[in-house]
């Protein structure tokens, strides 16, 4: 089943999609002032070795989002053939376009370079169970390359419980799972970094850290500066607009230290509604849209409402259950 498919092809034809053909890079100019929207959603043709983990490794892709924008395909053994959607148009986060910003809900970052008008996302991996990435507004404080890794002594104790005993400095190298950069954050034991691992990118799988493919933070390391902006949000519903017409992205929330979280999404939904009034107000709402964006959870922007006229009022009303 494909539910969220045909809401992507409201905006494009499937033509135009096939057309576009994979990213080589998630770099985007900025939309004019009152727009939030950028790129455009893709469709691929898996080849038969393709994995999910390979396609989005070459189109700045992570792997959960990847899941999200294609349910019932196997990641591991698509198939020759198979149409796989690339899940490359966004809302920008909410607040300020400066600096870094980090979505938790997303596993996505956005840098915002100063001076220049545009915007370049990746996908990240974030802090597992028990290790969740913080919520903060910080800045980069230092940047290393070739960094080595000096294990902290919970995480020694947690990989000698498996009976891999760490050393207590791991050289800068392939077997470093820093990569090969990292960027200090103000926040104490966080960093971005790179991996020797591809896999993982885009997944809850780090010790709270913020984990990058390799060519990403290379890319980054060229252009973010010592002292830039870090703001860490989790924002699972994400509003803005394009073209005069209101569009909302829906992942799956995570709590406040990172973990999958169980909430009250119909509270959740009109929350980031009334947090951005000055989109809602004299728009015609399409409840039953907005409840499909939400259950899908397929990270997609979707239009959910339009200007209203004197034929069409406002609909101010929630006229259903989200839950």
């Amino acid at each position: 089943m494909l539910p969220r498919f045909p809401a992507v092809t409201r905006c494009l034809s499937l033509a135009a999609l096939l057309a576009a053909g994979p990213a080589a890079a998630l770099e985007f100019p900025l939309p004019p002032p009152g727009e939030d929207v950028i790129g455009q959603v893709q469709v691929i043709k898996a080849k038969y070795e393709d994995t999910f983990a390979d396609i989005g490794t070459a189109n700045d892709l992570g792997y959960l989002e990847m899941i999200a924008a294609n349910p019932g395909v196997d990641p591991w053994l698509p198939g020759a053939g198979t149409e796989i959607v690339l899940p490359t148009r966004f809302i920008l986060p909410p607040g300020p376009r400066e600096g870094i910003v980090i979505n938790l809900a997303e596993y996505r970052m956005y840098y915002y370079p100063k001076g220049q008008n545009v915007v370049h996302t990746y996908p990240l991996g974030i802090g597992r169970e028990g290790w969740g990435s913080p919520i903060a507004n910080t800045k980069v404080t230092a940047k290393t390359p070739n960094p080595t890794w000096t294990p902290p002594a919970s995480i020694r104790k947690e990989h000698a419980a498996d009976g891999d005993i760490l050393p207590a400095v791991v050289p800068a190298g392939p077997d470093n799972p820093l990569g090969p950069f990292k960027f200090t954050l103000g926040v104490p034991g966080y960093l971005i970094h790179g991996s020797n691992k591809k896999f993982g990118i885009g997944m809850r799988t780090s010790h709270g850290c913020f984990r990058m493919f390799n060519n990403n933070v290379l890319e980054l390391a060229k252009m973010a500066p010592v002292g830039v902006a870090v703001r860490i949000i989790n924002e699972p519903y994400k509003l803005g607009v394009s073209a005069g017409k209101v569009y909302l992205e829906a992942h799956t929330p995570l709590d406040d230290k990172g973990d999958p979280s169980v909430v009250d999404k119909h509270t959740a939904v009109i929350n980031a509604l009334l947090k951005r009034e000055d989109l809602v107000n004299n728009m015609r709402m399409n409840w039953d849209m907005v409840r499909d964006v939400v259950a899908a959870e397929d990270g997609m922007p979707v239009e959910i409402a339009t200007p209203t006229t004197a034929q069409q009022p406002m609909v101010s009303s929630v006229p259903f259950d989200m839950q």
